[in-house]
């Protein structure tokens, strides 16, 4: 994976994919660390997870990601699947691995499709003109 590929720009910042975190991070530590997913919560409502990276039995990291079953159409079917990545994704930033911004490309994608589903037509502008001044954007993620 090229140094751009997995890097998406969202209104003005750089975020990395999850995918392009776990392939750098496989790439500079091959087997060498683990990344462990948990299932905390998995209800009809709501699934937690937490991902772990360890080092010769010592934790390294750890990230948790929060989906709700009812926030899209593609957490109807797979909310577990998409904490499970947000968990990952945030425990390879806490330890280092995440470009500039802690949030991934997939999980501010997902803010964004979200904030402007939950929007009237007219918050929308409301939204749209805040993330258009600089550093509120990071208000709403």
């Amino acid at each position: 994976m090229s140094d751009k590929e997995g890097v998406v720009n969202i209104r003005g910042k750089e975020y990395v994919t999850v995918a392009k975190r776990v392939n750098d991070f496989r790439e500079k530590y091959g087997n060498d660390m683990s990344v462990v997913t948990e299932i905390i919560e998995n209800t009809p409502q709501r699934v937690v997870m937490k991902a772990t990276i360890i080092h010769e039995n010592m934790i390294i990291a750890t990230g948790h990601g929060e989906e709700f079953r009812a926030a899209s159409q593609i957490n109807k079917t797979s909310a577990l699947e998409n904490c499970e990545t947000s968990a990952i994704g945030r425990a390879l930033a806490c330890m280092g691995m995440g470009g500039t911004e802690f949030a991934s490309a997939n999980e501010v994608q997902q803010a964004i499709h979200q904030q402007e589903q939950d929007f009237t037509p007219d918050q929308k502008l409301v939204f749209d003109e805040l993330i258009a001044e600089d550093g509120a954007f990071d208000f709403w993620v």
